[in-house]
């Protein structure tokens, strides 16, 4: 019995993003895909016409799952509005149930700079917005530092949430013994709470 043709869609997008996070996508021949994803190779060609269709793809359902779902997460995890915790534990959820979402978002900032500058501003935005306006409010009440610059910590949270994910098992090897992705992710979350804060604990 065939596969729904969904099935086979998801399955390559699943194999190119794993591949193309591996070895980047000039370093990942369309046959590798194919065969890691069952199928022939004009099989793949059907559903993506080329390589550079399916890197098309994989890049608007990783940003199109950022866009949609890290609101929905960040909304799962405090019924009371944006905040800092929950907005940061949607962030890590997203990329550690998958980490290639993670290495291939890095490869693809390092090899194509410009049009991933493009994809963030379109698909990521309304959710970094989330972060700042969360931030502000904080200001606002008096829990926040008024030095803050909300925008500056959102780039480097995002950015050192997304390289924790990526490299983080990798760059473990540092210390003895090795902090887990928990210990990480509590840390870097800690750190971002720090330096955000007055004397008491944003809720």
């Amino acid at each position: 019995m065939n596969q729904p043709v969904e099935s086979i869609r998801e399955r390559i997008l699943r194999e190119a993003t794993r591949l193309f996070a591996e070895r980047g996508v000039s370093g990942t021949p369309i046959q590798a895909i194919a065969e890691a994803s069952g199928i022939t190779r004009p099989t793949l060609v059907y559903h993506f016409g080329s390589k550079e269709g399916l890197r098309e793809e994989v890049l608007a359902v990783l940003m199109g799952h950022w866009r949609d779902e890290l609101p929905r997460l960040m909304a799962a995890a405090s019924t009371q509005g944006p905040t800092l915790d929950g907005l940061l534990a949607a962030l890590f959820d997203f990329f550690r149930r998958d980490p290639n979402r993670a290495r291939l978002l890095l490869r693809e900032l390092l090899d194509r700079p410009q049009p991933m500058r493009a994809l963030l501003r379109e698909m990521v935005q309304p959710w970094t917005a989330l972060l700042t306006r969360a931030v502000r409010v904080g200001q606002q009440s008096g829990v926040v530092r008024v030095a803050t610059d909300p925008e500056a910590f959102t780039v480097l949270v995002i950015s050192s949430a997304v390289g924790m994910v990526a490299i983080g098992d990798s760059t473990a090897a540092l210390m003895r013994p090795e902090p887990d992705a928990e210990q990480l992710q509590a840390e870097l979350t800690r750190m971002a709470r720090t330096a955000l804060l007055e004397q008491r604990s944003l809720e």
